[in-house]
């Protein structure tokens, strides 16, 4: 039943060579390019923003790291114990996206850009969670669009996500505020010469 499901929204979701070349470099872009959003946004948010928000930004990018740690961690296990091969191994539909022919379920793709975007969605702004998940099912979109994933991939990826930042905080409950104190100190000796010029944050 659910295999069905599967096959039926990657046949509806999937491009074919009828489908505007527009449309499919676009895609390209976002399944290859827009994840580079996660590392890209979680330093600004540690090396600059208002002054009495840079302890909670920097709290923040902790527990996205711990989540994301913990649930990639989780969707190698479960790729392990539950191989399900790419669609294009299968033969099924088109594949637009080179990409090698290692297990498909869950996406690492969707686990990183889903976890994130929970992460703000628990720990930050409502909106800028909601902004995050739009990003997120967009990413989720081209990888089926393109042939790469299973619409299923990506659901699981979500739920590794969702596992991943209860994990995450329940980790900085237990030692998260000594972490945090640490890193910061490493950040201030690394840091010391960008931070003395006003470049980045104390």
């Amino acid at each position: 039943m659910l295999e069905n499901l599967n096959y039926s929204l990657f046949y509806w979701i999937n491009a074919t060579p009828a489908s505007p070349q527009w449309m499919i470099s676009f895609a390209i872009f976002i399944a290859r390019d827009l994840i580079s959003i996660v590392p890209l946004l979680a330093a600004i948010l540690w090396l600059w923003g208002p002054r009495g928000q840079v302890s909670a930004q920097r709290q923040l990018v902790i527990k996205m790291a711990m989540a994301i740690g913990a649930s990639l961690l989780l969707s190698w296990v479960i790729g392990h114990i539950y191989p399900h091969d790419r669609p294009f191994v299968d033969g099924v539909g088109y594949n637009f996206l080179q990409h090698a022919p290692d297990d498909s379920f869950p996406s690492d793709h969707g686990t990183v850009i889903f976890t994130f975007a929970l992460a703000f969605l628990f720990w930050h702004r409502l909106w800028t969670g909601v902004v995050m998940l739009v990003i997120g099912c967009a990413i989720a979109w081209s990888r089926v669009y393109l042939g790469v994933h299973w619409p299923m991939d990506m659901v699981g990826g979500f739920l590794s996500g969702l596992i991943g930042c209860l994990a995450a905080q329940v980790m900085w409950n237990a030692f998260g505020e000594a972490l945090y104190q640490h890193l910061r100190t490493l950040y201030r000796f690394c840091f010391s010469l960008p931070i003395r010029k006003g470049w980045v944050r104390d």
